[in-house]
Protein backbone atom coordinates (compact mmCIF):
# COMPACT_ATOMS: atom_id res chain seq x y z
CA UNK A 1 0.00 0.00 0.00
CA UNK A 2 1.22 3.46 -0.87
CA UNK A 3 0.72 6.73 1.03
CA UNK A 4 -1.13 8.28 -1.91
CA UNK A 5 -3.79 5.53 -1.55
CA UNK A 6 -4.98 7.10 1.73
CA UNK A 7 -4.36 3.95 3.78
CA UNK A 8 -6.05 3.33 7.06
CA UNK A 9 -6.96 0.81 9.71
CA UNK A 10 -9.94 0.11 11.90
CA UNK A 11 -10.81 -2.13 14.80
CA UNK A 12 -14.09 -2.88 16.52
CA UNK A 13 -15.13 -4.14 19.94
CA UNK A 14 -18.41 -5.00 21.65
CA UNK A 15 -19.02 -3.18 24.93
CA UNK A 16 -21.69 -4.20 27.42
CA UNK A 17 -22.70 -0.67 28.41
CA UNK A 18 -25.27 1.93 27.45
CA UNK A 19 -24.49 4.01 24.35
CA UNK A 20 -24.55 7.18 26.48
CA UNK A 21 -21.74 5.85 28.70
CA UNK A 22 -19.58 4.78 25.75
CA UNK A 23 -20.27 8.15 24.08
CA UNK A 24 -19.17 10.01 27.20
CA UNK A 25 -15.87 8.13 27.14
CA UNK A 26 -15.06 8.43 23.43
CA UNK A 27 -15.80 12.15 23.34
CA UNK A 28 -13.42 12.77 26.25
CA UNK A 29 -10.43 14.00 24.21
CA UNK A 30 -8.12 13.37 27.18
CA UNK A 31 -8.92 9.66 27.38
CA UNK A 32 -6.76 8.45 24.46
CA UNK A 33 -3.71 10.09 26.06
CA UNK A 34 -4.27 7.84 29.09
CA UNK A 35 -4.52 4.76 26.88
CA UNK A 36 -1.99 5.47 24.09
CA UNK A 37 1.78 5.58 24.03
CA UNK A 38 2.01 8.22 21.29
CA UNK A 39 -0.57 10.83 22.28
CA UNK A 40 0.67 12.56 25.42
CA UNK A 41 -2.01 15.15 26.19
CA UNK A 42 -4.82 17.22 24.68
CA UNK A 43 -6.46 20.57 25.34
CA UNK A 44 -9.60 22.13 23.88
CA UNK A 45 -8.95 25.42 22.05
CA UNK A 46 -10.93 28.64 21.62
CA UNK A 47 -13.02 28.16 24.77
CA UNK A 48 -14.46 24.81 23.70
CA UNK A 49 -15.09 22.31 26.48
CA UNK A 50 -16.73 19.49 24.54
CA UNK A 51 -17.04 18.26 20.97
CA UNK A 52 -19.11 20.28 18.53
CA UNK A 53 -18.70 20.65 14.79
CA UNK A 54 -15.84 23.01 14.05
CA UNK A 55 -14.39 22.89 17.58
CA UNK A 56 -10.67 22.25 17.77
CA UNK A 57 -8.20 20.79 20.21
CA UNK A 58 -4.46 20.68 20.51
CA UNK A 59 -2.57 17.42 20.90
CA UNK A 60 1.02 16.73 21.89
CA UNK A 61 2.56 13.53 20.59
CA UNK A 62 5.77 11.57 21.02
CA UNK A 63 7.28 8.84 18.86
CA UNK A 64 10.70 7.23 19.36
CA UNK A 65 11.70 7.71 15.71
CA UNK A 66 10.53 11.30 15.09
CA UNK A 67 10.47 12.93 18.51
CA UNK A 68 7.73 15.23 19.77
CA UNK A 69 5.25 17.33 17.83
CA UNK A 70 2.04 19.29 18.20
CA UNK A 71 -1.16 18.92 16.20
CA UNK A 72 -4.47 20.72 16.05
CA UNK A 73 -7.53 18.58 15.43
CA UNK A 74 -10.86 19.85 14.14
CA UNK A 75 -14.17 18.12 14.84
CA UNK A 76 -15.52 17.27 11.38
CA UNK A 77 -18.22 14.73 12.21
CA UNK A 78 -20.56 14.61 15.18
CA UNK A 79 -23.76 12.67 15.63
CA UNK A 80 -24.55 12.15 19.33
CA UNK A 81 -24.08 8.56 20.46
CA UNK A 82 -23.20 7.54 16.87
CA UNK A 83 -20.19 9.38 15.38
CA UNK A 84 -17.25 11.47 16.56
CA UNK A 85 -14.66 12.32 13.90
CA UNK A 86 -11.75 14.75 13.76
CA UNK A 87 -9.21 15.87 11.17
CA UNK A 88 -5.63 16.30 12.40
CA UNK A 89 -3.57 19.23 11.09
CA UNK A 90 0.03 20.39 11.36
CA UNK A 91 -0.25 23.92 12.81
CA UNK A 92 3.51 24.45 12.97
CA UNK A 93 4.27 23.37 9.40
CA UNK A 94 6.65 20.72 10.69
CA UNK A 95 6.02 18.48 7.68
CA UNK A 96 5.72 21.18 5.01
CA UNK A 97 2.09 20.64 4.06
CA UNK A 98 1.17 24.32 3.93
CA UNK A 99 -1.37 26.03 6.19
CA UNK A 100 -3.19 23.83 8.70
CA UNK A 101 -6.40 22.93 6.89
CA UNK A 102 -8.88 20.31 8.15
CA UNK A 103 -9.88 19.59 4.54
CA UNK A 104 -6.25 18.53 3.91
CA UNK A 105 -5.37 16.63 7.13
CA UNK A 106 -2.39 14.61 8.31
CA UNK A 107 -4.95 12.01 9.37
CA UNK A 108 -8.65 11.64 10.03
CA UNK A 109 -9.83 9.71 13.09
CA UNK A 110 -13.30 8.39 13.81
CA UNK A 111 -15.30 6.65 16.54
CA UNK A 112 -18.53 5.01 15.41
CA UNK A 113 -21.08 3.55 17.83
CA UNK A 114 -23.79 1.11 16.85
CA UNK A 115 -26.31 -0.20 19.41
CA UNK A 116 -25.99 -3.98 19.55
CA UNK A 117 -28.06 -6.14 21.88
CA UNK A 118 -27.65 -4.85 25.42
CA UNK A 119 -24.55 -2.86 24.53
CA UNK A 120 -22.65 -1.10 21.78
CA UNK A 121 -20.39 -2.06 18.93
CA UNK A 122 -17.60 0.54 18.99
CA UNK A 123 -15.37 1.02 15.95
CA UNK A 124 -12.34 3.28 15.84
CA UNK A 125 -10.62 4.05 12.56
CA UNK A 126 -7.93 6.26 11.11
CA UNK A 127 -6.98 7.20 7.56
CA UNK A 128 -3.55 8.76 7.06
CA UNK A 129 -2.97 11.62 4.66
CA UNK A 130 -3.33 13.29 2.34
CA UNK A 131 -1.18 16.02 3.96
CA UNK A 132 2.52 15.31 4.56
CA UNK A 133 3.44 13.80 7.92
CA UNK A 134 6.19 11.84 9.61
CA UNK A 135 5.30 8.99 7.25
CA UNK A 136 6.08 11.09 4.19
CA UNK A 137 9.34 12.26 5.77
CA UNK A 138 10.40 8.62 6.19
CA UNK A 139 9.28 7.78 2.65
CA UNK A 140 11.28 10.74 1.31
CA UNK A 141 14.40 9.32 2.96
CA UNK A 142 13.76 5.75 1.76
CA UNK A 143 11.40 5.84 -1.23
CA UNK A 144 12.16 2.25 -2.15
CA UNK A 145 10.69 1.16 1.21
CA UNK A 146 7.40 3.10 0.97
CA UNK A 147 5.11 0.09 1.33
CA UNK A 148 7.10 -1.19 4.31
CA UNK A 149 6.99 2.25 5.98
CA UNK A 150 3.25 2.60 5.44
CA UNK A 151 2.65 -0.95 6.74
CA UNK A 152 4.75 -0.27 9.84
CA UNK A 153 2.85 2.94 10.59
CA UNK A 154 -0.51 1.26 10.10
CA UNK A 155 0.63 -1.47 12.50
CA UNK A 156 1.50 1.14 15.13
CA UNK A 157 -1.84 2.86 14.64
CA UNK A 158 -3.73 -0.45 14.87
CA UNK A 159 -1.97 -1.24 18.16
CA UNK A 160 -2.95 2.18 19.53
CA UNK A 161 -6.56 1.73 18.41
CA UNK A 162 -6.72 -1.71 20.02
CA UNK A 163 -5.37 -0.33 23.31
CA UNK A 164 -7.89 2.54 23.20
CA UNK A 165 -10.87 0.28 22.47
CA UNK A 166 -9.89 -2.16 25.22
CA UNK A 167 -9.46 0.75 27.64
CA UNK A 168 -12.89 2.19 26.76
CA UNK A 169 -14.41 -1.28 27.25
CA UNK A 170 -12.77 -1.68 30.70
CA UNK A 171 -13.96 1.75 31.81
CA UNK A 172 -17.48 1.46 30.38
CA UNK A 173 -18.05 -2.01 31.80
CA UNK A 174 -16.53 -1.03 35.14
CA UNK A 175 -13.98 -3.86 35.07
Amino acid sequence: MRFADGPGVQEEIHIDAAPAEVWRLVTDIGLPARLSEELQRTTWLDGATEPKLGASFEGWNRHPMIGEWRTVSHVVGLTPERLFSWAVTDPDGRYGGGPADPSYPLATWKFELQPEGSGVSLRQSVRIGPAPSGVTVAIGRMPDREEEIVAMRLGELRAGITATLEGVKRLAEGS
